[in-house]
């Protein structure tokens, strides 16, 4: 597991944006693997800058993102879909048909999630898997207790995630209770994963992510076990490591 800090917010996003643009230049048929809320959003404006100015082109991209509440259509304005489409699929020139996330409004979930697991496996490994983490240690919406082998389920939030979450609705009871979520097996598959931590706000996290036990009850502790993980850490969420 490898450990870039570096100083705030802004050099963390720009530091990704780079190793995005180099991986989608790198390969004919790229594939992405991305997340959601305040974390990736200046990574997002980054990318977006980028191709204004012709640095890069999403053309050939496949995403495939992380979660999805269930119980929100993809035009809700709280559901990830929109989310993605808002803050980066509008403005690059990637193909529509090649961006996927679950569907939080299926008929029949558990069909959903087996078919957004063959959707990922068909399409082949994801390249580069790009991570936030919850100050419970949640990867997606792998919760504590999930177990290292699941694959894409359905997840009941914990209290913690739904309080985190509050600040995106109006209401902290509008806040779904569950949601559709890429499982830990799922992610570890990846070929190549950037967990991105800014702020105070997660150092007691990052202590633990980097420092503690690998263990199901703090579940971004598996990527100590990846070959190819990189933790990026701004100073403020470096602030409790011992070196």
């Amino acid at each position: 597991m490898n450990i870039v800090k570096v100083k705030d917010y802004q050099e963390m996003s720009a530091w990704a944006s780079k190793q995005v643009i180099d991986k989608i230049k790198s390969s004919d048929q790229p594939v992405l693997g991305l997340a959601t809320g305040s974390t990736p959003e200046g990574l997002y404006q980054d990318l977006i800058e980028a191709y204004k100015n012709h640095q890069v082109s999403f053309k050939n991209v496949t995403t495939f993102n992380l979660d999805e509440y269930v119980g929100l259509a993809a035009d809700d304005p709280n559901s990830y879909n929109y989310f993605m489409n808002d803050k980066l699929f509008n403005h690059v020139d990637i193909d529509p048909s090649h961006t996927h996330l679950p569907n939080g409004v299926a008929t029949d979930l558990e069909q959903e999630c087996k078919d957004y697991e063959a959707l990922i496996k068909n399409t082949g490994q994801i390249d580069l898997q790009i991570l936030g983490i919850g100050i419970n240690g949640h990867i997606g919406f792998n919760e504590p207790g999930s177990s290292f082998s699941d694959r894409t389920q359905i997840v009941k939030l914990v209290d913690s995630t739904i309080e985190a979450n509050s600040r995106f609705f109006a209401h902290k009871e509008d806040v779904p209770t569950h949601a559709v979520t890429m499982g830990i097996k799922t992610i570890m598959e990846s070929k190549e994963i950037i967990l991105l931590a800014s702020g105070e706000s997660k150092a007691k996290a990052i202590k633990q992510l980097i420092e503690g036990e690998v263990t199901e009850d703090f579940p971004a502790s598996i990527l100590q076990q990846h070959p190819n993980a990189t933790i990026v850490i701004d100073n403020a969420a470096a602030s409790l490591l011992n070196a």
